[in-house]
């Protein structure tokens, strides 16, 4: 659906005394209707996650010398970066574990859902025309965005409710309900934060991605900043939401202040983005789109630099993060073998995939989480001519003399290529910092090959999310099962032992466990094999199925 070139462009065309958030109830209703399924996911899997995570804490460390063996590995500077404050190490139960270990990477997951939601629910509406139509009746210019914010704090608020509840019923020594209730509202109101900031960001910009990348920018920036302080310098953690909700100290000080920080925050940041919407026109940004070269690069001529240039801001930071993770992942290589000395599942988890050291065999456990993650960005790109398709734009295009193959191969192109480069990105920035940290130059190159051996399995998942698109496109999202069971039966599998058929199920299941193993050429072959069968497969359905645009 398109904006009418008799829609207005007004900041509200809500009519005399209708006031400015007038339509707010209607719009809340009809987006929690549009995402009844997509924050039904989010919720459960957090919650899940929470739950999950502390029952593998209290059966990993039953004991209190397991605890304080853990919490003895935990007080470096590498692990302190990657987790949070040295404070909960002075009670190392079950829940500050939980707090220590967790909270900081649910923070991360939490902004995320809030600045998807909210971006999803303004700046894409502008995007697709959709909220200049919708404006035309009797809505108030400040309906969408606050309409936005509630169903972002609605949601944020049902997790505090899921969470509390999940480790409640958990019933696991050191976690009370005022603990549990602490714990999930702390998730609650780092939520509402990054709802406000990516209430800003959306005023920012004329398009839905730039402003869902910067608000996860600033999250990313947020994750740094508490790093950087829980390591070194403590008031670098006080500038970061992140290190705000970390130093209410849960299950160990319980401190609810620090809560309240965050609510100013969000409420300021909220009120900025409807300050900052009365100062711009509908589907326009604040920031002045840059005017472009007199003609376009001769990439931008062809479908390969075309699809590139749609994929590059994704790509390049995917690629900034991954390298990132493979460097924190590097700096504790060299005390991976204290790190597990007294966990018991974890050493034998390792022990079955073999190697010469610890460290090779940690190597090869957490070169499953960096495919993954490279993983996830295949699926995000695979993805993308969907959403070329559904908002009209891929029509034009193709009502050209350009093929529906070179179309959308193109874009396979970009994600199976762009996958691989951020395998070796991050097996560079693993290999580096791994190197470093056990003295061991060689692991540079070898966790290089570790990470390639992967490439294949992400061109599988690629192919996947390319029949979908190809003969099912209304059920292109499913694609998103390949990286989350590969994550659970590849990583979390190997510890809490699952079957071998389950991890014979992934694709990442098949790859060589580099460093640790022997390189195996035959899976890599066929895992390729089937990739091209599948993306060939994928093509042969878009070519003969009609386009579905809304």
């Amino acid at each position: 659906m398109t904006a009418t070139a008799a829609a207005p462009k007004t900041h509200s065309s809500a009519g005399p005394g209708a006031g400015a958030f007038a339509g707010t109830a209607t719009l809340i209703r009809f987006a929690l209707r549009r995402d009844r399924v997509r924050l039904s996911v989010w919720l459960l899997a957090l919650a899940l996650g929470t739950l999950a995570t502390a029952s593998e804490y209290a059966t990993l460390y039953a004991t209190a010398e397991e605890r304080a063996g853990v919490a003895a590995t935990m007080d470096s500077p590498a692990a302190l970066a990657m987790t949070g404050p040295r404070h909960y190490l002075s009670d190392y139960d079950i829940g500050a574990m939980l707090g220590h270990q967790l909270l900081g990477f649910m923070a991360v997951l939490v902004g995320l859902m809030s600045v998807l939601t909210v971006t999803r629910h303004t700046r894409n509406e502008e995007e697709t025309g959709r909220a200049e139509l919708v404006r035309s009746t009797v809505v108030g210019h400040h309906a969408q965005l606050a309409s936005a914010l509630a169903v972002a704090a609605a949601a944020n608020v049902a997790l505090a409710v899921l969470v509390a509840l999940a480790l409640v019923s958990a019933r696991i020594d050191g976690i009370g309900t005022d603990e549990a209730l602490l714990y999930g509202l702390t998730h609650t109101v780092i939520g509402l934060v990054f709802a406000g900031i990516a209430a800003v960001t959306a005023q920012v910009t004329a398009h839905a991605r730039g402003a869902a990348g910067m608000a996860l920018a600033l999250i990313g920036v947020a994750y740094v900043l508490r790093a950087s302080g829980d390591v070194g310098n403590d008031a670098l953690s006080w500038l970061s939401p992140i290190g705000w909700i970390q130093r209410t100290y849960v299950f160990v000080d319980n401190r609810w202040w620090p809560l309240l920080l965050c609510l100013a925050s969000a409420a300021l940041t909220a009120a900025t983005g409807f300050v900052l919407s009365a100062r711009r026109d509908v589907g326009a940004g604040l920031r002045p789109a840059r005017p472009g070269r007199r003609t376009a690069s001769e990439a931008l001529t062809r479908p390969f630099g075309f699809a590139l240039r749609l994929h590059r801001a994704t790509l390049l930071g995917f690629g900034a993060g991954l390298f990132l993770m493979g460097v924190m992942y590097g700096s504790i290589l060299g005390d991976a073998a204290d790190m597990v000395k007294d966990i018991e599942q974890v050493r034998e988890a390792l022990a079955e995939i073999g190697g010469s050291s610890v460290a090779e065999s940690f190597a090869s456990m957490v070169m499953v989480v960096i495919a993954v993650v490279a993983a996830v960005y295949v699926v995000m790109a695979g993805l993308r001519p969907r959403a070329e398709e559904s908002a009209g734009r891929a029509e034009p295009l193709l009502a050209t003399g350009l093929s529906r193959h070179r179309w959308l191969g193109s874009h396979v192109a970009v994600a199976l290529a762009g996958g691989t480069a951020l395998l070796l990105a991050a097996g560079l920035g693993f290999g580096v910092a791994g190197a470093a940290s056990t003295g061991d130059a060689a692991l540079v190159g070898e966790l290089l090959g570790a990470a390639a051996v992967y490439a294949p399995a992400l061109w599988v998942t690629g192919g996947v999310a390319v029949v979908l698109f190809g003969w099912c496109p209304r059920a292109a999202s499913a694609a998103w099962i390949v990286p989350v069971y590969a994550f659970l039966v590849g990583y979390l599998g190997a510890i809490l032992r699952f079957p071998d058929w389950m991890n014979n199920l992934s694709p990442f299941g098949h790859a060589p466990r580099l460093p640790a193993a022997q390189m195996n050429w035959t899976p890599v072959l066929v895992l390729t094999a089937l990739a091209a069968g599948l993306i060939l497969l994928g093509l042969a359905g878009f070519r003969r199925r009609d386009l579905e645009t809304k």
